[in-house]
């Protein structure tokens, strides 16, 4: 049988792309928090996504240190790509970070609509940056 898995540049492309990514983050004491986040990831680079500062999500991030990550599709045939890694907390640039975010993901009207509710009652971010050290993909189209 061949293998499902992605080479390295069809799984960096393919996390390029745009889907939900699914967070988990290490909780003592029960199972790990997976939470949806919109992400930025460039091939060959880290990814990016933002959160509230006083957040479970951003507690538990800067206890864990690291992070699990998957992007899959929704449709057959399913691909997916998992990475995990260490993670630092910095600051967010609205105009690389919050701005670019909410387009990409709700297209130009819907994403400056969300903009201006962000704005009016606004929250403390902080950026979460992942670097990728471990790597599982599989891409089911491979069967065919």
């Amino acid at each position: 049988m061949a293998s499902l898995s992605m080479s390295r540049a069809e799984r960096e492309a393919f996390l390029a792309g745009t889907h939900v990514g699914m967070v988990g983050i290490a909780e003592a004491g029960r199972g790990p928090l997976v939470v949806p986040v919109w992400y930025k990831y460039e091939p060959g680079g880290v990814v990016r996504f933002g959160t509230g500062a006083r957040s479970r999500k951003a507690a538990l991030l800067r206890k864990a240190g690291r992070i699990g990550f998957c992007v899959q599709t929704e449709s057959a045939p399913y691909q997916y790509v998992s990475i995990e890694g260490p993670v630092e907390i910095g600051e967010v640039d609205f105009e690389r970070d919050t701005k670019e975010m909410a387009i990409r993901y709700l297209g130009q009207q819907m994403g400056e609509m969300y903009l201006a509710t962000m704005a009016a009652d606004p929250e403390p971010s902080i950026l979460v940056t992942l670097k990728p050290e471990r790597w599982y993909s599989v891409d089911y189209s491979k069967l065919g």
